[in-house]
């Protein structure tokens, strides 16, 4: 399934979206009926590793049929290898502008899911630059999208120079561990998209309602989209003045890690697309919650056959994804998709 297929010509760059980041390791126990308690054991019934930080934005918009480019550091140990070999191998990202850096370690995060959230502990040391006068990456490839991560008080070259290059740059944000939430020291003159989540939209536009902190970010990029958890989206569109909102849809969560990047990945690939702004919320609602029910970050991305699973099983099915019946193959099923496991890789093969 190719979602831009019919918009393909000739001249269009070679790939859909560029972004670059840090790749951990994730290790993933799931299955705790309640959060560690300081001084005691606690056993797990699930377990799962899996490629993590920017490997699961990348993973996503690749399952989603988007031609995807990573440039990143990869350690130089066995987690390093298997995040390589399982991004490039399994997923077809390119990772010809990423690198191996001799001596490093891969970071590693640590995540806990129960009650519906998660707790994280990760360790890991910044990779050393480059050899070479210029920033990493030193120019992004001519690409439809780029997706960044913003940090308060970091301007990120290579944005500007995706933006100059053509690219419609989304962007998303952390939790400001400074506690300024500042919203003139995001760098957001070149975002086509920003889509925080509510918490984080109304702590920089210093509102108490996540529409009303939409309304706010849309007087500074084309779109502005805020994420309301479970209750589902809310979208401006600030060049016309559109706004579109669409609930979440009501599943039984196992790990939410990586589903604000899978939300992300669907926007992306409904805008790319040409979708209407209220059919992008709901494919990207869509996406994040399939990937809630499986376990693993990166590896628990849906692909298109997952969508098209969810919507000819439904009994009844909702009108507001009636689109879905123009995209979908008539025929797909769902074939092997790697999730995540216990291990890395067993010494001798079953």
């Amino acid at each position: 399934m190719d979602p831009l297929g019919p918009l393909r010509a000739p001249q269009d760059p070679d790939c859909d979206v560029f972004l670059t980041g840090t790749v951990f390791l994730d290790i993933i126990f799931t299955g705790l009926d309640s959060a560690p308690v300081r001084g005691t054991e606690s056993w797990a019934r699930g377990m799962g590793q899996s490629p993590g930080g920017v490997a699961n934005m990348a993973t996503a918009l690749a399952r989603l049929g988007l031609h995807t480019s990573l440039a990143a550091a990869f350690g130089d140990d066995h987690y390093g290898a298997y995040c390589w070999d399982v991004l490039e191998q399994d997923e077809g990202i390119d990772l010809s502008m990423s690198r191996t850096v001799p001596g490093w370690h891969s970071p590693v995060t640590i995540s806990m899911a129960y009650e519906g959230e998660r707790t994280m502990v990760s360790h890991g040391h910044e990779a050393p630059p480059p050899a070479g006068p210029g920033p990493f990456p030193a120019c992004p490839p001519r690409a439809r999208a780029a997706v960044a991560s913003l940090v308060p008080g970091r301007r990120e070259e290579w944005v500007a120079d995706a933006a100059r290059r053509g690219s419609h740059v989304f962007a998303d944000v952390g939790w400001d561990e400074s506690g300024r939430w500042d919203l003139g020291a995001l760098d957001l003159e070149h975002c086509e998209a920003f889509l925080p989540n509510a918490g984080e939209a109304m702590r920089y536009t210093r509102t108490d309602c996540p529409r009303a902190a939409a309304r706010a970010l849309a007087d500074l990029v084309p779109i502005a989209v805020v994420t309301l958890g479970p209750e589902g989206s809310y979208a401006v569109d600030g060049r016309t003045g559109e706004t579109a909102e669409v609930p979440g849809i009501e599943v039984e969560a196992l790990d939410p890690t990586g589903a604000g990047d899978v939300f992300v990945a669907g926007f992306v690939t409904g805008t790319l697309a040409g979708w209407p702004l209220a059919d992008r919320l709901a494919f990207a609602g869509l996406t994040a919650a399939l990937s809630v029910q499986e376990f693993g970050g990166s590896l628990s991305a849906p692909g298109w056959a997952e969508v098209a699973h969810w919507w000819r099983s439904l009994g009844e099915r909702p009108a507001r994804y009636g689109f879905l019946d123009e995209l979908i193959p008539p025929e797909s099923a769902p074939g092997p998709r790697r999730r995540a496991v216990p291990t890395i890789g067993f010494r001798h093969s079953a």
